[in-house]
C-alpha cells in the first residue's frame, strides 16, 4: 500500500525516564506532554535495551523477534555474546521498512539505537571502537554512509566513547549524540529520526533512583532532549519521547553462576596465567545474567526440573520460568535459556562464576562488555578499594599515550556498590514510578493503555494517519 504523503517524525529514546520524573527539572519534556500527551508504558520481559527496542520497532514480542536479552548463548558456537550490532539479528520487519513500503521516498536516520549496523536506513551512526593488534581501544563510530562519521567528527570532534560507558560515562556522550542528530535532521531531512540519549542510565545504576544527585541528571538530559524537540518542531515534525524501562533501587546481588557451580552444574577452565574462565560448552547448566533477568541454559533435559527447584530456593529470585512460563510472558524462543530467572525488585544478577577473587579472569577488573559472559554494571564505578584511583588511571593512560600495552584494571569485584537495576516488569501499581513512559506531540493518537510493542503502530499512525 502506498500513500500520498508522510509527516516527518523524531523519536527520542531517553533511557530510564519515568512519569514520576516529569516536573520542574524537565521543562522541555513537560511542555511537549502539555501540548500533546504523556502516558506510562508497559514494557516487555526482559526490560533491557536491545529487547525493548526490538519490540518497539517491530511491534512483536521477544518470542517473535528473537532479541531475548542484550546478549545470549549462541549454542552453535558454545559462546556467550553481548552487544552485537548486526541488524539481521532482529527477526521481523522494522517500522522503517514498513514505512518505506508505504511511501517509497521515506528515509530514516538511526542515531545510536541498537542493532544499527546494516539496517535498511539512509543514515546511521553507532559506537564502534577500533581495536589495533597491540590491544588498545581507539574511540570511533560506524556510520552509513561511511563519510557521515568524518563529517560529524569534523564539526563536533571525536565521539567521546569513554563518556558513553564506564566509570567516566557522563553527559558528554549524550550531548554529542544530540548535537549530531540535530545536524543530521537539519541537513539530511529524514522522514523518521530515531535518537538514543543514554545519560540517565549511568547514575541511576551507580547511585540508585532515590539519590538527590539524580535531579541534576534529569535536568541535563531534558536540556539535550530540548535541543531535538526544538529543531523538530521548527521543521513542523511530530515528536515522540519514550523510554525502555525504569530503574529501581537494589541492594542484593545474586551470584547465580556461583550457585550453579557449587551445585556441580557449571564448569570453568583454568587458563595458563592462572585465572578461570567460564566453560559454557562443558557446563551442564550456567546463567547468562542481564540485570534482573538471567537466562539459564541447561544442557540435558533431565536436569531442568532439578535446576529449577535449586534456583527457586535462592533468596532474591522471585520467579523461575520454564517452557510454560516462557510462553506466558512471550519469551519462548530458541535463543532463550531452558529456564529464565527473574529477581525481586531489590535484587539483580551478577555474571560472576569464580569462587575466589584471586582466580577472577583478567577482564573482570576492566571495562570489557564483549568478553564478559553477562552484564556488569560495576563497570560504571571505579573500584572503591583502589587507594589512589586517579593515579592508577593516569599511569595506565601514560602507557597508552606512549604506545605500550596497558591494563586498565580499575573495576571492582564487589557487586554491592551497584544501587540501581532493571529488567523485571514493574510491580502492580508502580508503573508510573518504575516503568517507562511515552510522550507525544499529537493528541490525536492518544490512548489509555500503551505497551512497548504498540509503539510501532503509533509511529506509523503519526507519519501516515489512521
Amino acid at each position: 500500500m502506498t500513500v500520498s504523503e508522510c509527516r516527518r517524525l523524531m523519536v527520542i529514546n531517553v533511557v530510564g525516564l519515568t512519569m514520576d520524573m516529569l516536573g520542574d527539572n524537565t521543562p522541555n519534556l513537560r511542555r511537549l506532554s502539555q501540548d500533546g500527551f504523556a502516558r506510562p508504558m508497559q514494557t516487555v520481559l526482559p526490560a533491557v535495551t536491545c529487547t525493548v527496542q526490538a519490540s518497539m520497532l517491530t511491534g512483536l514480542m521477544p518470542s517473535q523477534h528473537g532479541i531475548v536479552a542484550n546478549g545470549w548463548y549462541f549454542r552453535e558456537l558454545a559462546e556467550v555474546m553481548f552487544w552485537k550490532q548486526s541488524n539481521s539479528l532482529i527477526q521481523g520487519p522494522k517500522v522503517y521498512e514498513t514505512a518505506k513500503g508505504r511511501w517509497p521516498s521515506h528515509t530514516t536516520a538511526k542515531m545510536f539505537w541498537w542493532y544499527n549496523m546494516y539496517a535498511d536506513v539512509a543514515w546511521s551512526v553507532t559506537p564502534r571502537p577500533s581495536y589495533p593488534a597491540d590491544g588498545r581501544k581507539i574511540p570511533d563510530t560506524y556510520s552509513e554512509p561511511a563519510e557521515l562519521r568524518d563529517q560529524l567528527q569534523a564539526k563536533l570532534g571525536r565521539f567521546p566513547l569513554f563518556n558513553f560507558w564506564g566509570p567516566t560515562a557522563d553527559i558528554r556522550s549524550t550531548q554529542w549524540i544530540a548535537d549530531a542528530s540535530v545536524d543530521v535532521f537539519r541537513t539530511q531531512k529524514p522522514s523518521l529520526m530515531l535518537v538514543y540519549l543514554p545519560h540517565l542510565d549511568y547514575n541511576l545504576q551507580r547511585l540508585g533512583p532515590n539519590d538527590p544527585a539524580i535531579a541534576e541528571d534529569i535536568r541535563l538530559v531534558d536540556r539535550e532532549a530540548g535541543k531535538l524537540i526544538d529543531v523538530a518542531r521548527a521543521e513542523r515534525a511530530e515528536v515522540v519521547v519514550l523510554s525502555e524501562y525504569g530503574i529501581t533501587e537494589v541492594r542484593q546481588p545474586i551470584h547465580i553462576n556461583r550457585i550453579l557451580r557449587e551445585a556441580g552444574y557449571l564448569r570453568v577452565r583454568r587458563e595458563p596465567l592462572g585465572w578461570e574462565t567460564l566453560d559454557a560448552g562443558a557446563s551442564r547448566a550456567f546463567a547468562v545474567s542481564d540485570h534482573q533477568v538471567a537466562h539459564v541454559y541447561v544442557k540435558n533435559a533431565a536436569d531442568i526440573a532439578t535446576v529449577k527447584a535449586l534456583l527457586e530456593r535462592v533468596p532474591g529470585i522471585e520467579r523461575v520460568l520454564d517452557a510454560d512460563g516462557l510462553r506466558t510472558v512471550g519469551l519462548d524462543h530458541e535463543r532463550s535459556g531452558e529456564l529464565v530467572c527473574v529477581s525481586s525488585s531489590e535484587a539483580w544478577f551478577t555474571y560472576y562464576f569464580w569462587l575466589d577473587d584471586a582466580l577472577a579472569p583478567d577482564y573482570s577488573r576492566t571495562v570489557d562488555i564483549h568478553r564478559k559472559p553477562g552484564y556488569d554494571p560495576a563497570e560504571l564505578l571505579i573500584n572503591p578499594d583502589i587507594k589512589w584511583p586517579k593515579l592508577r588511571v593516569a599511569s595506565r593512560l601514560a602507557r597508552k599515550i606512549l604506545g605500550f600495552r596497558y591494563y586498565m584494571d580499575v573495576i571492582g569485584l564487589k557487586a554491592e556498590v551497584v544501587r540501581g537495576s532493571h529488567g523485571r516488569l514493574p510491580d502492580a501499581g508502580r508503573l508510573e514510578k518504575d516503568g517507562p513512559v511515552l510522550l507525544c506531540s499529537k493528541r490525536a493518537v492518544e490512548r489509555d493503555n500503551l505497551r512497548a510493542p504498540d509503539v510501532r503502530n503509533l509511529l506509523l499512525a503519526l507519519q501516515f494517519g489512521g
